[in-house]
């Protein structure tokens, strides 16, 4: 059977051994084992010294079971005969620190381990401060019994009753923290770079002949400029305010209106854009959805570029020391805040702008009754609408905005407004 031995020291000891072995022989094995002599050996078992003429199954000692093993001096030592000033005070501190600190001086061997292991205790002996000395002392004293006591926690754990519902929980427990490190250690080897920050899409754009860092986001519905960014490009003249509402993402912004068309340039060429204006001062521009399927764009992460025009303009994503530091902020990044809509995940629901008289929509329609949504909600219209990929909701908003008009609530749909 295989038996395993923690030491003093805390090394592992694991032996193959006969169930009947007598303890005396498996003290001779340790005794080569860790150097430590069979008179001042101590086996423990559940706590419990075992003597030299029991046998293992006699003890109780089975397969896999933990033993422990420490060192103590014979009482036939003339060491313990005698007191020495070199020995400790119960709570780890020097009986002679002076005595101590002489004689950890005169061995250059034990200074200059303790250099490499023990730094601070070196620098103590080394400048004879006999109160950091003993400070030292106890301090390592407590830490050493703290580790005794857990592993007799362990100890006692593996040795409970296995009927026992608050062990199966630590066990448990274990186990599952056991598991949970492992996978821990195993990302750090094989997959270092998921503990780094993945710096998102952004590419150089111009607006209005403005250039700017555009953020591609295939999550957000809709293409979005800020109204500041709006203003700074000389568009907010040409914003739309019957088109207010919310964004909705994780959080939500107000919706100050829409720009129907401007200039968007993208490597060498020119794009129709239409953008959903928000009052948001912590996002610039998003480069949304709505766009980049009508620009029939694709976003190839293996070569680093955003295509455009099925291909026929590639336009690399900027790297982290390409951009302003206002968009290195790991918070607005990853953390979107509850206040505004997530730049990731933006869906826009407008209601029905506020008709001006003699505007667009009231002079195509001005005779019929606006339509409510729900008497557009079983209209055929809204299945066919649906088939192209939109949700109930927009659909039977952007025909209620429309008045019914299935090819402008189409074109809205699609970004044509």
């Amino acid at each position: 059977m295989k038996v395993t031995v923690l030491t003093a020291d805390e090394r592992i000891v694991s032996l193959d051994v006969e169930p009947d072995e007598l303890v005396e022989n498996l003290k001779a094995i340790l005794e080569v084992e860790t150097q430590v002599p069979l008179a001042q050996q101590q086996l423990l078992f559940n706590g419990r010294e075992i003597p030299n003429s029991s046998r293992l199954n006699a003890a109780g000692v089975g397969d896999n079971d933990l033993l422990m093993l420490v060192s103590a001096r014979a009482a036939s030592s003339p060491a313990s005969a005698a007191p020495t000033d070199l020995g400790l005070n119960p709570d780890g501190s020097a009986i002679n620190p002076i005595a101590l600190i002489r004689h950890l001086r005169g061995d250059p061997n034990i200074m200059r381990q303790l250099q490499e292991s023990n730094r601070e205790l070196s620098q103590a002996i080394s400048n004879d401060n006999v109160d950091l000395l003993q400070n030292i002392l106890r301090q390592q004293h407590q830490q050493k019994l703290l580790m005794q006591q857990q592993r007799q926690r362990e100890i006692d754990l593996m040795n409970a009753d296995p009927f026992d519902v608050e062990a199966q929980k630590r066990i448990e427990e274990a186990i599952q923290q056991k598991n949970v490190d492992e996978n821990w250690e195993a990302a750090l080897e094989y997959n270092p770079e998921a503990f780094a920050r993945v710096i998102m899409l952004y590419v150089d754009m111009e607006v209005n002949g403005f250039p700017l860092k555009a953020f591609v986001d295939s999550g957000a519905q809709s293409t979005i400029i800020s109204k500041t960014c709006a203003e700074r490009c000389g568009l907010l003249r040409l914003m739309d305010k019957r088109y207010r509402g919310i964004a909705k993402g994780v959080g939500q912004s107000e919706i100050v209106g829409r720009i129907h068309v401007a200039p968007l340039k993208i490597g060498k060429n020119f794009y129709p854009c239409s953008f959903t204006v928000l009052d948001q001062a912590d996002l610039e521009f998003i480069f949304g959805l709505d766009m980049l399927r009508k620009h029939q764009c694709s976003i190839d992460l293996k070569d680093n570029v955003l295509r455009v025009g099925g291909g026929e303009i590639s336009v690399p994503f900027l790297q982290e020391n390409e951009l302003p530091l206002h968009l290195h902020d790991d918070k607005r990044l990853e953390e979107p805040s509850s206040s505004g809509p997530s730049s990731s995940a933006v869906a826009l629901h407008p209601p029905a702008p506020i008709h001006a008289p003699g505007g667009p929509v009231s002079s195509q329609d001005s005779n019929k009754r606006a339509r409510t949504p729900q008497e557009t909600q079983n209209d055929p219209k809204v299945q066919r609408l649906m088939e192209l990929g939109f949700d109930r909701n927009t659909v039977v908003q952007a025909l209620t905005l429309f008045n019914g008009n299935e090819e402008l609530a189409a074109s809205y749909l699609f970004g044509g407004f």
